[in-house]
């Protein structure tokens, strides 16, 4: 039998057209408990803003309430926007969660604004260069550590001190890429929503990682790689509920505001020129039965080397979510 790396999940908290914000935040819950059980190593909850379609805005509170919903597994950000924050903040609200929780917290960081230009402008709290996101990771770094003392000014994070919170670099691009190397930090690479490249931008990361970085905190490359996946007790029933998630693609795509759609039929979606561009974005995928996910899955860790996976599944309805994550559990673990 081959042996599986560590499989995680990003969750988002769909909103279906048939639901509240209220439930689809406790069918997020439901589900952080039900991948605890399963042995699923990590959850991690991204951030995005003004759209009707995802409820994972406020991140840092989301990651709380999953901590104290589970036991074992890891929670985290995929990840916090970094220039929408101050990194003080960012270091206060993680490290009183590291508090309650210690040992299971990730904090994931990008620099991309998780948002449309309009909602940027609403939110944006500094630069997203290179420079400015290194120093703030340099800061996160003291303000974790057991001095809990910034390293660019003389300020301390109570919170934060002692509880050594360990730092994922988010990135889609050959530029992201090569600065989570140069960090020297673990690299999460967004390959279910830009796969063009990933080979190369893998080896970017890896060629570029340096250990006597100030930030580094591991002693080799260590890559995390995202894929889309549903599994179902057929391969036509999985492709028939992995339609919502192409609806939601579409939407993004001509600007129309929706919650996530049921499924239709595969030949009832869109045009055949969308179809195809939906194809070409979303080609990382694996869905599907049992065996047919399995598969596509030991392929890609085989691809990119990564050394742990991270899903991102969207469903309509909430039981046909958990039945992915256990069949998915049963292939895998």
């Amino acid at each position: 039998m081959t042996k599986h790396i560590p499989l995680n999940v990003l969750e988002l908290v769909g909103i279906s057209d048939n639901q509240t914000v209220r439930e689809a935040i406790e069918a997020s819950l439901d589900n952080a408990a039900l991948i605890d059980e399963l042995g699923f190593k990590r959850l991690w909850f991204a951030e995005h803003h003004n759209t009707r379609s995802l409820a994972s805005a406020a991140t840092s509170q989301l990651i709380a309430m999953a901590a104290a919903r589970t036991k074992n597994i890891r929670v985290g950000s995929g990840g916090i926007m970094l220039p929408n924050h101050s990194p003080l903040q960012v270091a206060e609200n993680f490290g009183t969660i590291a508090q309650l929780y210690p040992d299971r917290i990730d904090l994931g960081l990008g620099r991309a604004p998780g948002t449309d230009q309009r909602t940027s402008q609403l939110i944006t709290r500094t630069s997203s260069d290179a420079q400015n996101f290194a120093n703030s990771i340099y800061d996160l770094i003291g303000w974790f550590s057991d001095e809990g003392l910034g390293h660019s000014v003389p300020v301390t994070s109570t919170v934060g001190t002692g509880t050594n919170i360990p730092i994922w670099v988010l990135g889609s691009s050959m530029n992201g890429a090569s600065i989570a190397g140069q960090l020297g930090l673990p690299y999460s690479i967004a390959t279910h929503f830009t796969p063009e490249d990933y080979k190369q931008k893998i080896d970017m990361y890896r060629s570029s990682f340096r250990t006597d970085s100030p930030t580094a905190q591991i002693d080799a490359p260590y890559v995390m790689a995202g894929i889309n996946v549903i599994v179902a007790p057929t391969d036509e029933e999985a492709e028939k509920i992995w339609t919502t998630t192409q609806q939601m693609l579409m939407d993004m795509q001509t600007g129309q505001q929706r919650k996530l759609q049921p499924p239709v039929e595969p030949e009832e979606l869109g045009s055949a020129e969308q179809r195809k561009m939906m194809d070409g974005m979303f080609s990382l995928k694996a869905v599907g039965s049992p065996e047919t996910v399995q598969k596509k899955l030991e392929e890609f860790t085989e691809e990119t080397g990564a050394d742990e996976l991270i899903i991102v599944t969207y469903t309509y309805d909430p039981e046909k979510r958990k039945q992915s994550m256990e069949l998915l559990a049963d292939l895998w673990f």
